[in-house]
């Protein structure tokens, strides 16, 4: 992995470029096998399900931005008549509907809950401050680009990922119907507790607040082995590609938290015997064991913050000197109102993110288990 953190993968390289309102956004992927079916409409598909503006079921949303943006793709290199040429494929998404004026104050005021601060420290004031530059949600559009092509790899080995709202502003889904998942805004598998969180958003946004929630995936197919021993655990894998999405607080992978009062006769999957193949009787522990693939569907959830653009008045500080040759420098004590068109809750543009990530990192491992 590089060292400036730009780029996933060991096999199949990711390097992702771009910030929110500049000229474009992209990827170059490096490892992908040679003859894999890759059109510009697949890759577009995902995109689709995570541009800005965009509704899952084709009514108005609470929960997205106001931005719109075709987030069309263009495939750069690596593929020639519809398949992977084995070379490095280059993705790219102009943007097209920046409103850079709306962030013209946050030049040295530090929003709450967003990477300005911490970006201005490290960066000493060299930092594109326009909608977050390059800390900006916006990034995952080269991730789930990336993604597509990783999944067309996947599915050749018969691996699904589907990943899904199970909870948002406070509220849970009460079942896992698969087939509702695209039926709502919230991309949740439950469309009566979906409406109850799509109400509650509403009530959000017309309070200048805004709501986090938890996504949950399930991958199906996944060979028995996929990981590496130690420090590249599968889980491992899945938890670092999780919470390098900006808004990801938290990671669990099959019981997660609730192992802690269990007991090792109830967490345990114990396993059978049927028609000669090895069976488990639960899944407690997500789909991996030891960090390898157990064969079993591989379960997990993150947690996703409230969006942190809220049009609520905020206390903050703005930098007021140039920094000095220690890096330090001068701050004051204000209130911030932001501007600007953002999301109310995370969740339903997410859901592709997860799903792509987790890709990434299934592909990743089944081409190292090849070589």
């Amino acid at each position: 992995m590089s060292s400036n953190g730009n780029t996933f993968g060991k096999r199949f390289c990711v390097t992702t470029f771009g910030e929110s309102h500049g000229v474009a956004l992209g990827c170059v992927i490096d490892g992908c096998p040679a003859g894999i079916e890759l059109t510009k409409e697949m890759i577009q598909a995902a995109l689709n399900r995570r541009r800005p503006g965009a509704s899952v079921t084709g009514q108005v949303s609470a929960s997205v931005t106001a931005r719109k943006e075709a987030d069309e793709v263009e495939i750069l290199s690596g593929v020639f008549e519809g398949r992977t040429t084995g070379t490095p494929i280059a993705l790219e998404v102009r943007n097209t509907s920046q409103h850079s004026g709306d962030y013209g104050n946050l030049d040295l005021t530090f929003r709450p809950g967003h990477a300005d601060f911490t970006y201005d420290i490290k960066y000493k004031g060299n930092r594109d401050y326009r909608g977050g530059g390059r800390s900006s949600g916006r990034e995952t559009l080269a991730r789930v680009a990336a993604g597509a092509v990783a999944q067309e790899v996947l599915k050749q080995k018969g691996i699904k990922i589907t990943a899904y709202t199970i909870r948002a502003a406070g509220i849970s889904a009460e079942k896992r119907d698969l087939s509702q998942i695209e039926e709502n805004n919230l991309r949740a598998p439950d469309n009566e507790a979906a409406a109850e969180m799509n109400k509650k958003i509403e009530e959000l946004r017309a309070a200048g607040d805004s709501a986090g929630g938890v996504i949950e995936c399930l991958v199906t197919g996944c060979p028995v082995g996929l990981g590496q021993p130690a420090f590249e655990k599968l889980d491992a894998q899945l938890a670092a590609a999780m919470l390098s999405i900006g808004a990801v607080k938290g990671f669990e992978i099959g019981d997660g938290f609730a192992a802690a009062d269990s007991f090792g006769s109830q967490n345990n999957d114990t396993m059978h015997a049927e028609n000669g193949k090895p069976l488990f009787d639960s899944n407690h522990a997500g789909g991996v064991l030891g960090g390898l693939s157990s064969g079993a569907d591989i379960l997990f959830r993150v947690a996703v913050k409230p969006v942190p653009s809220i049009f609520k008045s905020q206390q903050t500080v703005r930098r007021t000197s140039d920094f000095n040759s220690d890096g330090s420098a001068s701050y004051e004590s204000t209130e911030l109102q932001i501007k600007g068109r953002h999301d109310v809750c995370l969740c339903p543009r997410i859901v592709p993110v997860v799903e792509a990530m987790t890709a990434l990192v299934l592909v990743d491992s089944l081409l190292r288990d090849l070589q």
